[in-house]
């Protein structure tokens, strides 16, 4: 990888900015000066440093974030906020959110730019668990749970059977294998309920625990690699 490109992924700015690094004799590769933007960083073994401080260079990203409501799960909108804006720091790696929750829904998702991972993780095929708390306009009879477990038709099409909990009168657990248009909801509405809250508790494994809404946090190499084993990746 070219050494501009290089430093420009690793965040230290723009290609004509971190050229004006290298030609400042800031960036050292094995603990040589280099000056030339061409050079070709050899990822595996070469050494890069700022200022003698080392860079270490990574392709994926991944975040679990704790959404707030009033934000669209897009990458961008010329109009409203976008999850992405809690992740500036991070602009130059075109990241973007696995799957969407709803602008007045909040709770885990996952941001990446690993795009192989992402499509795996919302594909119904490896029926990846998405366990939502809704809130409902009134109390829920209970024998709603059996056509939610054995699956509903949304329109033209049948839902994957889901796993149903009541919790209190009006508050309900749903564990989604997929992600259809405003699924939750609809379902809910197929029984002429209202859902007037939405909170996604979990996306796989991944719980919020103690992390605050606003907040993220970048998943552990374990994390990654037990994501990628459920949805079958080896890499």
């Amino acid at each position: 990888m070219r050494l501009d490109k290089y430093l420009k992924e690793c965040g230290y700015g723009s290609r004509s900015e971190v050229k004006k690094i290298i030609k400042n004799h800031l960036i050292s590769i094995n603990d040589v000066i280099v000056t030339s933007s061409n050079y070709n960083v050899n990822l595996s073994s070469d050494i890069v440093k700022f200022s003698n401080k080392i860079i270490k260079y990574q392709k994926y990203y991944y975040f679990l974030l704790n959404k707030p409501k009033g934000y669209l799960s897009a990458t961008s909108d010329n109009s409203q906020p976008t999850i992405l804006d809690f992740f500036s720091a991070y602009s130059h790696l075109d990241l973007f959110p696995v799957g969407r929750l709803d602008k007045d829904t909040t709770g885990a998702i996952i941001i990446t730019n690993d795009g192989e991972l992402a499509h795996r993780l919302i594909s119904p095929k490896y029926h990846v668990d998405k366990v939502y708390i809704a809130t409902l306009d009134k109390n829920v009879d209970s024998s709603i749970k059996e056509e939610f477990e054995s699956g509903i038709m949304l329109g033209n099409e049948m839902t994957l059977p889901s796993k149903f909990e009541v919790i209190s009168p009006n508050v309900c657990r749903v564990t989604l294998h997929e992600g259809k248009y405003h699924q939750v909801k609809r379902m809910f509405e197929h029984f002429n309920y209202k859902v007037i809250a939405l909170h996604r508790e979990r996306f796989a494994f991944l719980s919020l625990d103690n992390l605050l809404e606003n907040n993220y946090r970048l998943l552990t190499d374990d994390e990654i690699n037990a994501l990628k084993s459920i949805t079958n990746i080896l890499k």
